[in-house]
């Protein structure tokens, strides 16, 4: 029987999603969990591939067992919590069709990026700074120039093997918001000094986002134009768009099928 699970972890100390050798791994320590639990040798397939240090939240995978006896789900979700490291939670596991797949049988995914522009000793873990002005106006102009199919080798990372690199995007906007601890406890800061950005796909090709983001954050800063994303979509490489920004302020924050 084949059952889907939904879960978020912390990237901050894992290798990404992907099993890696002697680097450790969510879909690693999700597989040695279940193969525990389960008695048996149990395969997890997420719904993508995360960076090193990036995180998630909502991440859908799925496992088969030879079992045609349902499983008590609640009850594993409850035993493999007790056993998965702490940057890791699993929040339910259902049983799910034998053609759904967690990567394949997806429809679109959706990443949020976090950026700070004061000094917070709160926000490093899961936000990056920038040191310098920038302007969300700007960087909004330059984003809707991503809006819909295109090819994004631009902004892939070098040595990929993906067949294609053209991608469909529905969304990507700035917004500002304030996190809690500033609501909450009154932490000093200026409006406008916590951002995110908030982009929804089709799919998404090696470090797209974070290079996305690096390039926009240059247009946010007077180094480029708006209409310089468009450019480089058409006609320019990965050499020619911005740097990518660190993986730690990066979540993937939905999948829908």
């Amino acid at each position: 029987m084949r059952y889907s699970i939904r879960l978020s972890y912390n990237g901050l100390s894992l290798n990404g999603w992907q099993r890696q050798d002697n680097a450790p791994s969510v879909q690693e320590e999700l597989s040695k969990a279940l193969s525990t639990l389960l008695g048996s040798s149990t395969d997890v397939t997420g719904a993508g591939r995360t960076d090193a240090r990036v995180n998630a939240v909502n991440y859908i995978a799925h496992f088969d067992t030879p079992n045609t006896v349902p499983i008590d789900a609640t009850r594993l979700v409850y035993k493999i919590n007790a056993i998965l490291p702490k940057n890791i939670a699993v929040h339910e596991i259902l049983p799910s069709p034998d053609g759904f797949h967690a990567r394949f049988s997806a429809i679109s995914r959706e990443y949020h990026y976090f950026i700070h522009l004061g000094k917070d000793p709160f926000m490093e873990s899961f936000s990056y700074r920038c040191r310098c002005p920038i302007d969300m106006e700007r960087m909004n102009s330059a984003a809707r120039h991503l809006l819909g199919t295109h090819d994004f080798s631009c902004f892939e990372k070098k040595g990929s093997d993906n067949r294609t690199s053209v991608c469909t995007v529905y969304e990507a906007i700035w917004e500002t918001y304030v996190p809690a601890h500033v609501t909450v406890m009154g932490f000093p800061c200026h409006s406008g000094d916590y951002m995110v950005f908030r982009i929804r796909a089709d799919r998404f090709l090696r470090n797209m986002v974070r290079a996305i983001v690096g390039s926009l954050v240059d247009v946010g800063r007077g180094k480029r134009e708006p209409e310089w994303i468009a450019e480089l979509m058409t006609s320019g490489s990965r050499g020619d768009a911005g740097g990518s920004v660190p993986g730690h302020a990066l979540f993937l924050s939905e999948v829908r099928y």
